[in-house]
């Protein structure tokens, strides 16, 4: 089995104004809608659960109501100190009704263009291993500085990229891996990843779609939003 876990926690402070981004109206729908809906009628996810503040957990409600996510939806986990905590809460919940050989299905409400190609792609290529990570090559040119002032070196483009949500982890090593982090190190945890990295995981790195962008800006909500009027993540 698989199961989504949809990370919906954050405060979205970079965009201003008290309502999250995750929360924010596109054509009269909340952004976490556009993922919910992906999710629920994908016939590769069996489970949902939601990482989300207790208030705004009649908003998502009715979100999955309207768009069809109330058969696969198993509740509401609390939010972290950090993102990766979050995670973990998901995972200490999930574990109550899956079994250890399951995949977790990690993604974030934040990332409304998931299609369903991607979804199949991602699991598909865990098959063998212990995780699938979506990535980006590089565009720019890449250097690397000891200070945050000046150039220390210039990093080799063709080995670094970008990594993406979603992000798919077999359950048991997965849990296990953050577990081992716990109390601290977990808190300094920047990418999904990052765990099953450190405790030798085999993730597999696959194609990311740039059309998945989380938003993050004003500048990434426009663009989201002039991709609904063209008619692009649309039901």
């Amino acid at each position: 089995m698989t199961h989504a876990l949809v990370l919906s926690g954050g405060g979205g402070t970079r965009l201003g104004g008290i309502v999250p981004k995750q929360y924010m109206e596109v054509n009269n729908r909340c952004v976490i809608s556009y993922c919910l809906h992906t999710l629920s009628y994908s016939e590769y996810i069996d489970t949902i659960r939601i990482v989300a503040d207790r208030r705004w957990h009649g908003v998502i409600t009715d979100c999955l109501k309207m768009y069809g996510g109330t058969g696969k939806f198993r509740g509401f986990s609390k939010p972290g100190e950090n993102r990766q905590m979050s995670i973990f809460y998901g995972l200490n919940d999930i574990m109550e009704y899956a079994d250890v050989s399951d995949a977790v299905f990690i993604h974030d409400a934040a990332r409304p263009c998931i299609s369903a190609a991607q979804i199949t792609d991602c699991l598909k290529a865990a098959k063998g291993h212990d995780g699938t990570l979506p990535v980006l090559p590089m565009k720019d040119t890449v250097y690397f500085s000891e200070d945050g002032k000046s150039v220390s070196s210039l990093l080799d483009r063709g080995k670094v990229y970008a990594g993406q949500a979603p992000e798919v982890f077999l359950l048991g090593k997965y849990y296990e891996a953050n577990r081992a982090l716990l109390p601290d190190k977990i808190l300094e945890i920047n990418g999904s990843t990052e765990p099953a990295v450190m405790a030798g995981m085999d993730i597999v790195m696959i194609p990311g779609d740039e059309r998945n962008f989380k938003i993050t800006t004003a500048a990434d909500l426009e663009r989201f939003r002039e991709i609904v009027q063209k008619g692009g993540c649309m039901i």
